[in-house]
């Protein structure tokens, strides 16, 4: 899904010599944590609310802050998960959506991404969850898919995780199906450490547990 299909207008935009106290109350009452400036429409950058309560004087403009304006954007025909990017690394409730010619679109708002991912991550779909850690190299996204499809489930979503302490890659794996016991097993019997799972075997997870401590005691 491209950028420019989650643009929300509800977001007022506010010029250079907005007031201040006029942006303030803005943040307020649109509850967000920036807006977007624009001049002739051109996309100028995004004004902090902490920025603004920084501000010596609730009644001069704006553009007194010019130099503090965060350069965020992302352009209308980008991926949706640039947006989320960008919104997690500066920390903003919106990301501005620009055109061709930098002009502002309209923002997306962090509840609208957070909407998006949960479809993108098939969340409202039912099924179970199978959580793997292994090394980077072992990683073979053809031999998961195999041990899941023999145990008759689908991959609805897999997402990776590389820990940034171990360098372990964390692998999560969403079926299309609660009863996962079987292929739990069939991960294990292949020498994949699964250290989590949710289904309708989720009162298994603490024998789960137990027994891998037993094997793991019985190594030593």
């Amino acid at each position: 899904m491209l950028t420019v299909e989650l643009i929300n207008q509800s977001i007022p935009q506010i010029q250079l010599q907005d007031s201040v106290k006029k942006a303030l109350q803005l943040i307020n009452d649109f509850r967000v944590t920036h807006l977007p400036v624009v001049s002739d429409d051109k996309f100028l950058g995004l004004v902090s609310e902490d920025d603004l309560l920084d501000a010596e004087d609730s009644k001069l403009p704006i553009q007194i802050l010019q130099d503090t304006f965060l350069k965020v954007a992302v352009h209308e025909n980008e991926h949706f998960l640039k947006a989320i990017h960008l919104c997690n690394e500066f920390t903003t409730s919106i990301v501005p959506v620009v055109g061709e010619e930098n002009e502002l679109m309209g923002v997306i708002t962090s509840t609208d991404l957070l909407k998006i991912i949960g479809e993108f991550n098939g969340a409202k779909e039912i099924g179970g969850l199978i959580v793997l850690e292994m090394e980077r190299s072992k990683f073979t996204i053809s031999e998961i898919s195999r041990i899941t499809e023999s145990n008759d489930a689908t991959i609805l979503h897999l997402n990776t995780i590389v820990h940034p302490e171990t360098g372990m890659l964390t692998v999560t794996i969403h079926l299309n199906k609660k009863e996962i016991a079987s292929t739990v097993a069939t991960f294990e019997r292949y020498d994949y450490d699964v250290i989590y799972f949710f289904g309708n075997e989720q009162f298994e997870n603490e024998i789960h547990s137990n027994y891998r401590h037993l094997m793991n005691y019985l190594d030593i």
